[in-house]
C-alpha cells in the first residue's frame, strides 16, 4: 500500500513521492517473499556506502564526497518516481480489486483537483523517453569500463557507477509505468490536502506549467522540516531539499539569461537610435 503526494516546488515544478504505508500481515509477508534480488543488493550498497562515509579521510571517504555531489545532481524528477514501487503481479491483483485505492495527496490552494490527477500522468510519462534512452547507454558502456577492474587497490567504480545509474532509469521506469496503470484504471483518489494547504504560503499562485507562464518558487530549505514534521516522513527531507536546490538553480539560471537578453536587446535598441 501506499500514498501519493504532489508538492509544488515552484509554479512550473512539482515533486511526486510516494510514501509506503503499513501492510497488513499477509500483504507484507507476499510483499517481502517477492522483494527483487536488484533491490536487496542495493540495501547491501547502501549500508557499505555508509561505511565509507563514516571514514575520517581516504579514498572511500572521497569516493563517497564526490559520490553524494553527482547524486544531489540526478534529477529530483527521477527521485520522485524511484520512490513509487514497480508494480508487480502481486500488487496489481491487489490494486485492480479497487479496496486499496491509491490516495493523490495535493495541496487544493495550489493544485486545483480538476488538475491533479492529469499532472501526476504528466509527471509519470514526460521522462519515460530520456529514461529509456539513458538505460541503454549505461548499459552499452558497461563493457568498456571492464579494464578499470585490472587495478588491484580501488574497486571497478565506473562499472558500479554506471550499474547504479542503469538500475536508477530502471526504477523510474517501473514506477512511471506503475502510475500510468493507477490512472488508467481510475485507482487513484484525489485527496486535497488542508495540512498541505497550511504549509504552503497564504494565497499562492496556482501551478501552471505552461511554458510561457511566470514561474515562481513556493519553497525553500527553512521550509522542510515543518512538511516533514506535519506529514510524518523524516526520509521526506532529503527528497525535498534536492528538489528545492534544483529548482532554485533552474529558476535563477533561467531568470539570468533573461535579464541578460533584455539587456542585450535594449543596448542594441540604444546603439540603433544613436546611430
Amino acid at each position: 500500500m501506499m500514498r501519493l503526494y504532489l508538492l509544488p516546488i515552484s509554479t512550473r515544478r512539482t515533486l511526486l513521492y510516494a510514501q509506503r504505508l503499513q501492510q497488513q500481515p499477509g500483504t507484507a509477508a507476499a510483499a517481502s517473499s517477492t522483494a527483487g534480488y536488484v533491490d536487496r543488493a542495493v540495501e547491501v550498497a547502501a549500508r557499505k556506502w555508509a561505511q565509507w562515509e563514516s571514514k575520517e579521510s581516504g579514498w572511500q571517504r572521497k569516493v563517497t564526497e564526490y559520490g553524494n555531489h553527482a547524486l544531489r545532481r540526478i534529477p529530483y524528477e527521477e527521485w520522485g518516481l524511484k520512490s513509487v514501487p514497480p508494480l508487480s503481479s502481486h500488487r496489481r491483483q491487489i490494486e485492480s480489486t479497487g479496496q486499496d485505492k491509491v490516495q493523490l495527496v495535493f495541496p487544493g490552494g495550489v493544485i486545483p483537483s480538476t488538475k491533479a490527477g492529469p499532472l501526476a500522468l504528466k509527471l509519470a510519462t514526460e521522462r519515460e523517453a530520456l529514461h529509456r534512452k539513458r538505460l541503454m547507454w549505461c548499459v552499452v558502456a558497461m563493457p568498456f569500463t571492464i579494464p578499470v577492474g585490472i587495478l588491484p587497490v580501488v574497486p571497478n567504480l565506473p562499472f558500479f557507477y554506471l550499474v547504479y545509474r542503469s538500475w536508477s532509469h530502471w526504477r523510474a521506469i517501473q514506477g512511471g509505468k506503475h502510475i500510468q496503470w493507477l490512472v488508467q484504471n481510475n485507482l487513484l483518489i484525489d485527496s486535497p490536502s488542508p495540512q498541505l494547504d497550511g504549509l504552503y504560503p497564504e494565497k499562492p499562485p496556482q501551478h501552471d506549467d505552461s511554458p510561457d507562464a511566470p514561474e515562481t518558487v513556493l519553497l525553500k530549505q527553512d521550509d522542510v522540516p515543518s512538511f516533514s514534521k506535519t506529514l510524518d516522513m523524516p526520509v521526506l527531507s532529503v527528497e525535498l531539499e534536492r528538489a528545492i536546490w534544483q529548482v532554485e538553480k533552474t529558476v535563477e539560471g533561467g531568470s539570468g539569461k533573461k535579464a541578460g537578453e533584455e539587456k542585450s536587446g535594449n543596448g542594441t535598441k540604444k546603439d540603433g537610435k544613436q546611430a
